[in-house]
């Protein structure tokens, strides 16, 4: 029995003593999980997102790294953390037979004169056993206007210099008014909403376009809806009109409250696009909105008018398809003409012009992806007109003409695992070409080109 024993026992003291001691040897193994870290556009003076990386010890034996060491040293616009200690040089670290550790790194980019974003460039020095293995470190910095609780007063044009970065929250006051000429683009932090008391006007085009988004542009934070509170059009704004703007990754994208205090729309879209909207991509609670040739996609719900208003949309595409994100659960349109106040319901009139739009939804479980309600005897309109949308019931309380009732528009290209949405009508016979009514006065589509002299397509895409 003994002598079976001891040969087992034996074996285990020395694998248990061999995974205990250093390899030594210029051909210890190491390797790292990248090798090279790159970030987007990181905005002067704001700092990045943290990445990291691991450092893996493949061998049976603990390996001692003499030195991991950011080049640029304490002066780097890199900064390093290494198995828990923050320093630009860290010695003598044990990394367990068959284990790894961590380093993490952040970039906070000094402020220079330039408009154009710039590289930054390091690198990670890994030294173990007499070997030297580098990780590469790069950055784009971007110089921009950092506006901290601006409240805008008298007339403001912004222009496209350099990008604007709102750290709080961004007011226009009652009689002030704020013009951004194209190619502005604005990101927001996650808590500055962009508030219009007064008039806000944008003068983007097709080829510059004015961009809201929220303030951390990385690749991993592209897509995530609610990075920013959005923008709220209030009680006293007047006469606002963005064209070509796109807003994206927002919570509530556009939210306008109350009537029109003049006879003009409180607000006008033209040729805009609202993309990925967490809450809601259009809100309108009792005010008055009016929308051209406009994309409002993949929101939590995309276009909410309650409590009433003025609303007019004219060729507008209004569709929702589900993402990592957002599960399209709700209808793509929601129309009432009350709300909830202490309990009560309350109501007021409501008037909705819809002509030429598409309102579409994926194969989720919404049926309807337009719904109508009313209470009380409030003077209630609501006119689809020349439109196509998914239902399986016609919309209440509404006039319906020449309507196309769930039949695909059959956009150009939708694949959801790839979060592809292309949202353009190519394809010959697709129900909505040459079926809109004309006469509306928009001439042009969502991307600049002519609507057909003669029967102009459904929706915010003219097919070429």
């Amino acid at each position: 029995m003994y002598f079976f024993l001891l040969p087992v026992v034996f074996c285990l003291s020395f694998s248990s003593c061999q995974k205990d001691s250093f390899i030594t040897s210029k051909n210890a193994q190491l390797s790292t999980s990248v090798d090279s870290l790159k970030y987007d556009t990181v905005f002067t003076s704001v700092g990045s997102i943290t990445k990291s990386f691991e450092i893996n010890n493949p061998n049976n034996q603990k390996l001692l790294l003499n030195k991991v060491k950011l080049m640029g040293g304490p002066s780097s616009a890199f900064k390093i953390n290494v198995n828990g200690v923050a320093s630009s040089e860290v010695s003598n670290i044990e990394v367990a037979a068959n284990d790894s550790i961590y380093v993490f790194v952040t970039v906070n980019i000094n402020p220079n004169n330039s408009n154009l974003p710039f590289i930054v460039k390091d690198s990670i020095l890994i030294m173990y056993n007499g070997n030297n293995r580098f990780v590469q470190l790069e950055a784009y910095g971007q110089n921009a206007h950092f506006l901290k609780n601006r409240v805008i007063k008298g007339n403001v044009s912004w222009t496209n210099d350099m990008p604007y970065v709102l750290l709080g929250s961004l007011k226009i006051d009652t009689t002030a008014s704020l013009i951004i000429e194209p190619g502005c683009k604005i990101y927001s932090h996650a808590d500055a909403p962009f508030i219009v008391d007064g008039t806000l006007t944008i003068n983007g085009t097709k080829k510059e376009t004015v961009i809201f988004n929220g303030d951390r542009v990385d690749t991993d934070y592209k897509g995530l809806p609610a990075s920013w509170p959005g923008i709220y059009f209030r009680g006293s704004s007047k006469n606002n009109i963005l064209t070509f703007a796109i807003i994206k990754n927002a919570y509530q994208a556009v939210v306008v409250e109350k009537p029109s205090v003049n006879a003009n729309p409180k607000l006008t879209l033209h040729q805009c696009i609202v993309d990925n909207a967490f809450d809601v991509g259009l809100l309108g609670v009792n005010s008055s909105l009016q929308a051209d040739n406009s994309l409002i996609t993949s929101c939590g719900t995309n276009v909410s008018f309650i409590y009433g208003g003025n609303y007019n949309l004219t060729n507008c595409t209004i569709a929702a398809y589900s993402n990592n994100y957002i599960i399209h659960k709700k209808p793509v349109l929601v129309l009432t003409n009350f709300a909830s106040l202490g309990g009560s319901s309350i109501t007021a009139h409501l008037n909705g012009v819809f002509r030429n739009c598409i309102f579409w939804g994926d194969n989720s479980t919404v049926e309807n992806e337009v719904t109508v309600n009313r209470e009380g005897a409030n003077a209630f309109s609501v006119l689809f007109d020349h439109c196509l949308y998914k239902a399986k019931n016609d919309p209440l309380n509404s006039t319906i003409i020449e309507t196309i009732k769930n039949i695909d528009p059959q956009f150009d290209s939708i694949d959801v695992s790839k979060q592809l949405y292309n949202l353009h009508i190519t394809k010959d016979g697709a129900p909505g070409i040459n079926k809109g009514i004309n006469g509306t006065g928009f001439v042009k589509d969502l991307e600049d080109n002519n609507r057909a002299v003669g029967l102009t397509d459904i929706g915010c895409y003219e097919k070429q």
